[in-house]
């Protein structure tokens, strides 16, 4: 359903709530607003099939700039609000985005970037205030507009890009569905199976709206006229008062965010009522199965996990209870038929390794790409992979192993750093790690742990051998890191997503390629 039906139906039902300002805006507002947006769209000249670019921190008016897309049969691009000029203006710029919307809080990378898009032909800024020369006013556009529906409603959708963690981002683009925005969508469906989610449910968002998961999630709960709570940045105790103070039921989250939640203190985590809580769906990275079992022994069994891509070429699915029975798993597949192949396209046997495919799920396509697109399928295009690695148990449950590209090549053994990351994140010192191959000239590549530590003041060289020591007593000798180094921060994007792509490219500095 969409939420227009509930705005009549209880207008004053809070749909979306602000965690940390406050800030509300009423189903009854909610639905007005994406109107006027809908209108203004249509009045800027925009037609289905059209672009905008939406590069904002978590807020109302991104929801509502969403809506008024969604209304109109618009692409919006939803862009990391923690990118840099030259990032920012690539995605506007190859998304082919007619408007761009921003804040105040990124005017100035905003601006920046939208000097080097000579193409776009508006810029709004939302908030209060004079917007920077060359913007205009987004309150003020949207003003003036009507706020009954437009005429002729016809449904648009997220082109989302890849994070850009092995390569330049890439927009992720399907067919425009065919139904009235009033229709429910499969995908909706889809979710609301997925995520446990019901009537009268009260949402928890503390992930950013531009990546896929969350947008989902929540464009899936409004719809269905669910209260939602947005946090502006994730806080692992201000998540805990939220769930008390709003009685939160059902919550989607990254593995991160679950590590940060066990670091509180025992007596801070048992100071609040949890009991509201339903469903927690992770996804988005592999989970060290410490740190998960820590969370269902906490919260107890009511964890579900998916394995998918912004790409939604596939779905793999768990409750608590099969994770229990296999640890580490990210399920079993519950859209498309999962395969794990070598490089020779044949097919790889229960426990070994391969690469992840996935056969009659979704169609995408890499917008403005088909060199890219094709090369994420199969020769006959049935199957399609974003490059992930795993294997299937003799049960069918799929476990990650890696990214292909990360894959650690050391004297012609292949190693995945995931098990060796895992490990180290157990460690209680450790607060943040990622294992990368570095250069060594006798075996090519070498493993390297680059750490964050809970105490910063701990670093120095006999904790590097600690936790060398550490990962020899459990691990096979190759798998172990010969060096750490330590970091103040790892480069991680907001949803926790790990950017090895910037630390293996500082230690390559001065290669002509990643094999010595």
């Amino acid at each position: 359903m969409f939420a227009r039906q509930h705005a009549l139906d209880h207008p004053d039902q809070p749909a979306i709530v602000m965690g940390t300002s406050g800030a509300t805006a009423t189903f009854a507002e909610y639905e007005a607003r994406c109107n006027q947006v809908a209108h203004f769209l249509r009045s800027a000249g925009l037609r289905r099939g059209d672009h905008i670019a939406v590069f904002l921190e978590n807020s109302i008016p991104m929801l509502e700039i969403e809506g008024g897309a969604e209304r109109t049969g618009l692409y919006y691009t939803l862009i990391n609000s923690y990118l840099a000029p030259d990032e920012v203006a690539y995605i506007v710029a190859n998304s082919e985005a007619r408007l761009l919307f921003s804040s105040p809080a990124k005017r100035e990378v905003a601006g920046l970037a939208a000097a080097r898009c000579p193409r776009l032909e508006r810029r709004l800024m939302t908030g209060p205030g004079t917007p920077p020369a060359g913007w205009e006013s987004y309150d003020a556009a949207v003003a003036g507009c009507p706020g009954d529906p437009v005429a002729g409603e016809s449904l648009g959708a997220a082109m989302l890009y890849s994070s850009g963690t092995t390569g330049q981002p890439k927009g992720v683009l399907r067919d425009l569905p065919t139904v009235a925005p009033s229709e429910p969508l499969p995908v909706m469906l889809f979710v609301r199976g997925m995520f446990g989610f019901r009537d009268g449910m009260t949402y928890l968002n503390p992930a950013p709206l531009y990546h896929s998961a969350p947008q989902a999630s929540v464009a899936a709960s409004l719809r269905m006229g669910s209260t939602t709570i947005v946090m502006e940045h994730f806080d692992a105790e201000q998540w805990l008062a939220l769930v008390e103070r709003h009685r939160v039921t059902h919550c989607q989250m990254v593995p991160v965010m679950f590590h940060r939640l066990l670091r509180l203190p025992e007596d801070v985590r048992a100071g609040y009522d949890t009991s509201s809580l339903e469903c927690i769906v992770h996804a988005a990275a592999p989970c060290p199965v410490h740190v998960k079992r820590a969370v269902i022994d906490w919260l107890g069994p009511i964890i579900t996990e998916y394995y998918g891509a912004t790409e939604a070429n596939g779905f793999t699915f768990c409750d608590s209870a099969q994770w229990l029975a296999h640890p580490g798993t990210v399920g079993k597949p519950i859209l498309g038929e999962l395969l794990v192949l070598d490089d020779d396209g044949k097919e790889r046997p229960a426990g070994a390794d391969g690469t992840i495919w996935f056969r009659g799920a979704t169609a995408f396509q890499y917008f403005r790409d088909p060199v890219k697109t094709a090369e994420g399928r199969s020769s006959d295009g049935t199957m399609s992979t974003v490059g992930d690695v795993g294997h299937v148990d003799g049960e069918g449950y799929l476990y990650l192993t890696d990214r292909k590209t990360y894959m650690i090549i050391s004297g012609g053994v292949n190693i995945y750093p995931q098990e060796t990351e895992n490990l180290l994140s157990g460690h209680p010192a450790v607060l943040d790690v990622a294992v990368i191959g570095v250069p060594n000239e006798d075996l090519g590549e070498e493993v390297k742990a680059v750490v964050q530590l809970v105490d910063p003041a701990q670093a120095g060289p006999e904790l590097a051998q600690e936790l060398i020591a550490y990962c020899r007593d459990r691990l096979t000798h190759f798998k172990c890191p010969r060096t750490i180094d330590f970091t103040g921060e790892l480069p991680r994007s907001a949803t926790g997503k790990l950017y090895k792509r910037l630390l293996r490219d500082a230690y390559w500095q001065g290669h002509q390629t990643s094999i010595v």
